[in-house]
């Protein structure tokens, strides 16, 4: 498995006990106890490791390669997809990908940027930074829904928006823009889930939701810790201190208010134990889409816009 710098020690001595085991089973050895001492020192690696992670390392671990993407948890929460295509103005966009599912009896409409899994499909997916014509695509996808009163599935995941100079000149800004009002006043149950990267105006330009979850290990902010850090002190390599600053993590959004929920992950990711994950958001957004379809629609909306109205409180000690 790929691992992460501060996971070395912890792979390292995961190979060793696979070795073991191999070695014991080959030459009739009873290895047992040698096995089951490391498998102690394992566990107690993981817990010291895992417990104590850094923002920075969370950061790290939302950019794992092997963490599951849309299309990974589309197919494992839900049955039935049809993925619709193109914004009817420009083109289709592989970095945002949607369409009708079923998740648990609910028919649902499901949006969200998508990765790749390797070089070609990365180009492909544009390394999920939509363009203006993936977000415009994407409000297409919820006025559908809209019409046809089903609830709407987002899974946030990108570094940011596509920021080319094709992206603006086809509109980026007013594209996102466009979204987040209209995504105020659409009149059907909204709810986000940042399954990893949740940067700046392309995550928030498929996020103004009635419920936002984060998993344990994503982030969510209003710029990435290494433009932030470019910004500050024109060095991204200050990305660490950049991610303290930032107050970026699912715990501290919880605290702030920003988010609903945080969805617990296995040690080492959500990539460790997809079902495990999988099961758990499954639960919350099948909780959620009860309880947000059972409001009236003027007040589902009111809540909405009180929601993101109130965020960016602020005191100011005199």
């Amino acid at each position: 498995m790929n691992g992460l710098e501060f996971e070395k020690p912890i792979i390292e001595l995961e190979l060793k006990i696979e070795e073991l085991k191999a070695f014991g089973s080959g030459k009739n050895i009873d290895l047992d106890p040698e096995i089951k001492k490391l498998e102690q020192k394992l566990g107690k690696m993981k817990n010291e490791i895992y417990d104590n992670l850094t923002d920075w390392q969370r950061v790290l671990i939302a950019r794992h390669p092997a963490r599951p993407y849309t299309f990974d948890y589309i197919h494992m929460l839900m049955s039935d997809f049809v993925e619709l295509h193109g914004d009817r103005l420009f083109a289709d966009d592989f970095a945002l990908v949607g369409g009708f599912a079923t998740i648990e009896g609910h028919k649902v409409m499901v949006i969200g940027h998508q990765k790749g899994r390797d070089t070609k499909e990365n180009i492909m997916r544009n390394f999920g930074c939509a363009h203006p014509e993936g977000y415009r695509k994407a409000m297409r996808l919820m006025q559908l829904a809209e019409k046809f009163n089903v609830p709407i599935i987002s899974f946030i995941d990108t570094p940011g928006a596509y920021p080319g100079v094709g992206a603006e000149e086809r509109g980026q800004a007013q594209a996102i823009a466009s979204n987040l009002k209209d995504m105020a006043v659409i009149a059907t149950p909204i709810i986000a889930v940042v399954i990893g990267e949740g940067g700046s105006g392309g995550a928030i330009g498929i996020g103004v939701a009635d419920k936002v979850v984060l998993l344990q290990n994503s982030y969510y902010s209003v710029i990435s810790p290494e433009g932030c850090a470019s910004i500050l002190w024109r060095n991204s390599v200050k990305a660490p201190e950049a991610a303290i600053a930032l107050k970026l993590t699912a715990e501290h959004l919880l605290e702030f208010g920003i988010i609903d929920e945080m969805i617990p992950e296995p040690p080492g990711g959500a990539h460790r134990n997809p079902n495990e994950v999988g099961e758990a958001m499954k639960k919350t957004i099948v909780k959620y889409i009860e309880e947000l379809k059972a409001l009236p629609k003027d007040e589902l909306l009111d809540a909405r816009y009180n929601k993101f109205r109130c965020m960016g409180e602020f005191v100011e000690n005199k």
